[in-house]
């Protein structure tokens, strides 16, 4: 095999299994390295505006009885999405729990006892293998939606976007090139809606159809298929995407979570942020800008507070002078807003008057 080939997540797997037995083998300990993912190993690059991990490693043990356990169920896990990839089937991050938990012979041990154990594993395994979750045939429960001027093959069935209700298309989990391709669009951006309930207002009111966009949401903080869906949308379709997310704390690191990446999740970053991606509301100069009364407006806690030092303090934040003063005029104003807050400005003032505005104006923060 050429040493330049790029391995299938099947090749990685038998790989990992083939050096363990190796180790074995030439009586030396088994043990393999696990990417790091802590906060310490994490690093914002300046030039690609995202959250990468970085070189840090732990070495995982079969003979180090604090390692042993977690070192059993990573291959068990490894072995587990091996028949999944092999016999060319997907199954839950829940079923796979079940699928490898047992009682070891002549224990009282179980080889996982829930699936807050399990789930981390997941994690450790992607890293290890440098692979997807997805590209290890596990997926997570649907969450997010999205309608507008697109088509699309879903597992070999074609769906046409225009014509999905108002309950619109369901994001897979897994929206991989072999499972989800693109076909013929008319659409001008991408729109990420926060929450549902807007994101409804908006396909109700065809906003969609007037402003020739996809309009998508991920039920608050987007997982990661709909992250992965708008990334392949902003790179392959070459569409603007815009965030439009509460004026709090919490729409803050959403927006900073599609731009740059988790930290949970830096070692996906690549495959997943978009630093392309624009801010464009709820901002916390609408209150003025837009005449929005103050009646509907929400006083910070203690915790959103905290929340936005926190934020401001990010590498991306930090220096960046137009977010300073954005969360800085939040925190002077005592108060944040809901995407809600806007229905007191008329039922559909979001998709008459607010999003059309913005959009016009180009009034962004980047």
């Amino acid at each position: 095999m050429s040493a330049h080939k790029k391995l299938t997540t099947d090749e990685k797997i038998h790989a990992m299994a083939e050096e363990m037995a190796r180790q074995a083998l030439a009586g030396n300990e088994p043990l393999f390295q696990v990417p790091s993912r802590t906060l310490a190993n994490v690093n914002f690059n300046e030039v690609k505006r995202i959250v990468e991990l970085g070189e840090g490693k732990t070495a995982r043990e079969f003979f180090n009885l604090g390692q042993s356990k977690k070192y059993m169920q990573t291959l068990l896990v490894a072995e587990a999405c091996k028949r999944l990839v092999a016999a060319g089937k997907t199954n839950s991050i829940r079923d796979l729990y079940y699928m490898t938990k047992h009682t070891i012979a002549s224990t009282r041990d179980n080889t996982f006892e829930s699936q807050d154990e399990s789930d981390p594993i997941i994690e450790d395994l992607e890293v290890t293998l440098d692979s997807l979750r997805e590209e290890l045939h596990l997926f997570a429960s649907n969450k997010g939606a999205l309608v507008g001027d697109l088509t699309v093959v879903d597992g070999g069935d074609v769906i046409d976007c225009r014509r999905m209700g108002t309950g619109g298309w369901s994001v897979p989990s897994i929206v991989e090139p072999d499972v989800i391709q693109f076909r013929e669009h008319e659409a001008k951006f991408v729109l990420l809606v926060e929450k549902d309930a807007m994101w409804r207002r908006l396909n109700e009111d065809k906003f969609w159809k007037t402003h020739q966009c996809i309009l998508i949401h991920g039920g608050g903080q987007p997982p990661r298929g709909v992250r992965r869906l708008m990334y392949r949308m902003v790179n392959e379709l070459k569409l603007p995407l815009y965030v439009f997310v509460d004026n709090d704390p919490w729409g803050y690191y959403i927006y900073s979570v599609v731009k740059q990446g988790s930290i949970s999740l830096a070692y996906e970053s690549r495959r997943m942020a978009i630093p392309s991606a624009k801010f464009i509301g709820l901002s916390s100069a609408d209150v003025e800008k837009f005449q929005i009364p103050s009646e509907v407006t929400i006083r910070l806690e203690d915790n959103d507070i905290a929340r936005a030092k926190e934020i401001m303090a990010y590498p991306w934040f930090v220096n960046n002078k137009v977010w300073q003063k954005e969360i800085q005029r939040m925190l002077s104003s005592k108060v944040k807003l809901e995407l809600e807050a806007l229905s007191a400005k008329g039922i559909t003032f979001a998709s008459d008057e607010y999003l059309p505005r913005k959009i016009k104006d180009k009034d962004f923060l980047d």
